[in-house]
């Protein structure tokens, strides 16, 4: 994808840390990963989707009660 040198990731993480800060920038990377993994997990479920069987037999839970005749 892309080629980068050593001397260009020192450069992008110094300007990450002028950016962010250090207190700052291990969030910054822990939701960049997040958002990264979440990517690959939506893009690979377009790609090979998962049918899931649709259960046809349900059955009502609930019983319908006739109306109590008066005295």
């Amino acid at each position: 994808m892309f080629s980068f040198s050593m001397p260009e990731l020192v450069v992008i993480l110094v300007i990450a840390l002028i950016v962010f800060g250090p207190g700052k920038l291990p969030e910054v990377g822990k939701a960049i990963g997040k958002g990264i993994q979440e990517f690959r997990r939506a893009s690979n479920d377009v790609m090979n989707p998962k049918e899931e069987p649709i259960n046809i037999e349900a059955k009502a839970t609930t019983e319908i009660k006739q109306p109590e005749e008066k005295k």
